[in-house]
């Protein structure tokens, strides 16, 4: 049949996987995409009260030592891998395994030296403290020769 697409042998469904599509097309930096074979990470972000929180959906990872954090030059990058358990018969899954990577560009001003990451049911938490700039305005004085 064409159009069908071959899931595990003798299944096939007429819908692609819609969030893998999703996420291939929409990269957190541009011009940043994931390697072939790499999955991408599902993040939140939110910036409250002088603090970024990066929030990343990592189930099934043992964060001590799956997890890699890295900061260059304002970008945070994160990667993971996740192992496939081994069963000796055969069974339907639409788990990802391999590995996940997602680069994103912190705020301006963002001390990525002084970021947090804790992992709590499934989820990577990352706090980077950001500045708040200082608000109102100076009078600048005109010195006369």
């Amino acid at each position: 049949m064409s159009g069908m697409i071959e899931r595990m042998p003798g299944r096939t469904t007429t819908w692609p996987d819609l969030f893998a599509w999703i996420e291939s097309s929409m990269p957190a930096i541009p011009g940043m995409h994931p390697a072939p074979g790499v999955h991408g990470i599902r993040i939140e972000e939110a910036l409250d009260d002088g603090t970024y929180t990066l929030r990343a959906e990592l189930p099934g990872i043992d964060p001590s030592t799956d997890v890699e954090l890295t900061l260059t030059e304002g970008v945070l990058t994160l990667r993971a891998e996740r192992s496939a358990q081994t069963t000796t018969s055969a069974h339907h899954t639409e788990f990802r395994y391999g590995t996940f990577a997602r680069a994103v560009r912190l705020p301006a001003g963002a001390r990525g030296d002084e970021a947090t990451a804790d992992y709590k049911d499934g989820v990577l938490t990352i706090k980077v403290p950001v500045p708040t700039p200082k608000s109102g305005s100076r009078t600048i004085p005109v010195r006369h020769a």
